[in-house]
C-alpha cells in the first residue's frame, strides 16, 4: 500500500471520502494536505504519503483483526454498553462515554434517542461526510430554490464542491459562492455539521483548530460533533418526555428540520432501547 501525489484508482477514492474529501480518485495536493492534516492529529509522521501503516490506523476499524481477549465495553452508570455490540460498530462504542459525561447524554432514553438520530443521519454510522453527488434531476428537488431549470442543474450535476459552494453561499456565516466555504464547512459527522458558524461554535469545545481542518469533525469527532450540536438544541430535554414515537418525532424535527426518514429513525431508537432500557 503507498498512495501519494500522482496516484488513482479506488484506493484513492476510498481514502478521500474518510478524509471527507470530493472522492474523484485523483491524489492531488489537497488530498496531500488532508492526508497530513489527518496524520499530524493522529500522532504519525506527516510526510502526506499513505503507506500501510497510515492506511491501517485510517481504516482501523476495517482491518483490525478479532481477537478474543477484546476490551470489554464499559458499563456507564447503569448502562451496559457492550449491549449494543453487534448494533453499533466498535469504534463508536469507545466514544460513547466521553460524550455521554460531556454532554449529559447520559439516560437510556437520552442515549437511545442520540444513537437512533446517529444512525440514520450517518447510514448507521458509515457516512461522515456529506454526500453531494447529485444528478440534474436531485437537485432539481433537492435544491429547488437553487436550480429552478434543468439547464442549471445540469450545468452541476455531479459536482458536490461546486453544488456546496452554491447552496451554502452567504448564509450559516459562509462567504460567497467564490469563496469555497460552501464546500469547506458542509455536512460532516454523525449528525452533519454544516456551516462555518457551527463549526466556529464546535471549535470551542475542542484543542484543535476546527476552522482551518474542518475535516477533523468526520475523521476524528464524528460522535462528538453530533453531540454538541444535540446540546446546543437542548435536545436532551425532549428525550426526557419518553419512548413514545411522537418523541421520536419532535426530536428528528429538531434534528432534520422535518421528518425525513422518520420510519427509520424509530425503528433504530426502538431497537436500543430495547437493549439499554
Amino acid at each position: 500500500m503507498l498512495l501519494k501525489v500522482g496516484s488513482k484508482g479506488d484506493d484513492v477514492k476510498k481514502l478521500q471520502e474518510k478524509l471527507g474529501l470530493a472522492a474523484d480518485g485523483g491524489f492531488g495536493p489537497g488530498t496531500e494536505k488532508a492526508v497530513k492534516t489527518w496524520q499530524s492529529a493522529n500522532g504519525l509522521t506527516a510526510d502526506g504519503i499513505v503507506g500501510t501503516g497510515t492506511w491501517n490506523k485510517l481504516f482501523a476499524e476495517e482491518t483490525a483483526a478479532p481477537t478474543a481477549a477484546a476490551t470489554p465495553a464499559p458499563v456507564v452508570g447503569s448502562i451496559d454498553l457492550g449491549k449494543l455490540k453487534g448494533m453499533v460498530p466498535d469504534a463508536v462504542v469507545t466514544q460513547i462515554p466521553a460524550v455521554m459525561e460531556k454532554f449529559q447524554i447520559n439516560t437510556p432514553l437520552r442515549l437511545c434517542h442520540f444513537l437512533s438520530q446517529c444512525a440514520h443521519e450517518s447510514n448507521d454510522f458509515k457516512a461522515v461526510t456529506e454526500n453531494l453527488n447529485y444528478s440534474a434531476k436531485s437537485l432539481m428537488i433537492t435544491f429547488k430554490k437553487y436550480f429552478p431549470t434543468e439547464q442549471k442543474a445540469i450545468e452541476y450535476e455531479r459536482k458536490p464542491e461546486q453544488i456546496a459552494n452554491l447552496v451554502y453561499a452567504n448564509r450559516m456565516d459562509n462567504g460567497a459562492e467564490t469563496s469555497g466555504d460552501g464546500f469547506k464547512y458542509r455536512g460532516r459527522g454523525y449528525i452533519q455539521l454544516t456551516g462555518k458558524v457551527n463549526y466556529k461554535a464546535f471549535d470551542k469545545v475542542v484543542d484543535e483548530d476546527i476552522i482551518a481542518t474542518p475535516e477533523l469533525v468526520a475523521t476524528k469527532y464524528p460522535l462528538l460533533s453530533a453531540a454538541w450540536y444535540w446540546n446546543s438544541r437542548n435536545i436532551n430535554k425532549v428525550c426526557d418526555k419518553g419512548d413514545g414515537d411522537s418523541v421520536t418525532t419532535e426530536v428528528t424535527k429538531l434534528v432534520n428540520g422535518g421528518t425525513i426518514g422518520l420510519d427509520d429513525r424509530i425503528a433504530h431508537f426502538k431497537k436500543y432501547y430495547g437493549l439499554l432500557k
